[in-house]
């Protein structure tokens, strides 16, 4: 068990499992192609970009990883909805044609043109469709886009679109009607080819015990079945994140004081919500995958019992499960919370307190742990230097 002599707090994200697991979506795509939301866990963006066929990079910091790890211009799709011109004038000097370039509203679209026209490159755009809120650009002004294709400078070739995570089926089929729909409406009244529709379905990951179990297979079947109809001239481009990634990372965090007040036991550990959320506001409500690792002492009758798990952090919200069942529990234990490989690692509110930042682990070929980053001191962060 590799996780019993690991320093805690810390994540370990098992590029294996997940080698396996991107390799195995890729065929149930079938001719469809996959794009990896980086924002889900950088960390794999240099692993997964040998994999998958595009990433998705939403910040200058996104785009700055995949320069480090030497991903290819060619599998970036440069996406946010704040775009600096000194970055970008930065990125297309760097990748120029090769690179996808998305528009989420009419001044990003104004700068490309111009970029475009002074560059005299013909930019890849993809026009961003907006669900309903402040990412993309509304129907009418993408339309008025579409008319534009000759006259931008820009290649305009595909629709973005996305509207959220843990969708259902029955959502996800309507978007695929409602995008399919539009594509042939461009074509037949504007006589726009669209070549790409790329879409975020927000496939569900069952988090919680109380949760159905995802069938994997099932769930993309759906999603290639709802896509079967599109024009032979558009291929679809699915972005996953969390879908992708989450069942491929573990919180390591080690009991360090156990406590009964008012009758209610209390299991302090040294991490806390400053590490782990990706269980959003519901995360104390439901009881998600734990792992119990001895390594402190044993009781003499190891009944089982139930705790409330609490962080290190000086304040009530800290608290990671209420009611959970566990036998044996003694200080010097760890639990392994499973299902964390997507979003904490980026999400925590770090900074509070001023506590250490985890390590991060990586488990690669031969079942070996090795360390990608040490712990952080926030201290240095949160005072002057």
């Amino acid at each position: 068990m590799i996780e019993k002599n690991i320093a805690t707090p810390a994540y370990v994200f098992d590029t294996i499992k997940l080698a396996e697991r991107a390799g195995r979506i890729k065929k149930l795509l079938g001719r469809h192609k996959l794009c990896y939301a980086i924002k889900a866990n950088p960390f794999l963006a240099e692993m997964l970009a040998d994999i998958v066929d595009c990433l998705e990079v939403c910040s200058p910091g996104e785009y700055r990883i995949c320069e480090r790890a030497a991903v290819p211009a060619e599998k970036i799709v440069l996406s946010g909805v704040y775009k600096e011109e000194s970055d970008l004038r930065r990125i297309v000097g760097q990748c120029g044609v090769k690179t996808t370039y998305t528009v989420e509203s009419v001044s990003q679209f104004e700068l490309l043109k111009k970029i475009a026209g002074e560059t005299g490159l013909k930019l890849p755009v993809c026009l961003r469709l907006s669900s309903g809120n402040q990412f993309g650009i509304d129907r009418d002004t993408l339309i008025a886009a579409v008319r534009e294709r000759d006259t931008s400078g820009l290649d305009i070739f595909g629709i973005q679109y996305y509207s959220g995570t843990q969708k259902k089926p029955e959502k996800i089929k309507k978007e695929a009607e409602m995008l399919i729909g539009l594509v042939r409406e461009l074509r037949d009244s504007e006589g726009f080819f669209c070549r790409r529709i790329e879409y975020g379905p927000g496939l569900g990951v069952s988090y919680f015990r109380s949760d159905a179990p995802a069938d994997d297979d099932e769930l993309i079947n759906m999603l290639c079945g709802a896509f079967d109809n599109m024009p032979d001239e558009c291929e679809a481009v699915f972005e996953a994140g969390r879908f992708l990634v989450a069942d491929c990372g573990e919180y390591v965090t080690t009991v360090a004081d156990l406590k009964k007040t008012d009758g209610i036991n209390y299991c302090i550990v040294d991490g806390g919500i400053n590490h782990l959320n990706y269980y959003g506001q519901t995360m104390a409500m439901k009881l998600p995958f734990i792992r119990h690792i001895k390594g402190g002492a044993s009781s003499a009758d190891g009944k089982p019992d139930t705790y409330n798990i609490c962080g290190s952090l000086c304040t009530v919200a800290d608290v990671l499960v209420r009611n959970c069942p566990l036998t044996d529990l003694a200080a010097g234990d760890k639990l392994v919370f499973e299902k964390a490989g997507a979003y904490s690692v980026t999400e925590g509110i770090y900074l509070f307190l001023s506590r250490d930042m985890p390590r991060i682990y990586m488990r690669i070929p031969g079942n070996k742990l090795v360390t990608v980053r040490d712990v952080l001191r926030t201290d240095e962060i949160n005072s002057k230097q």
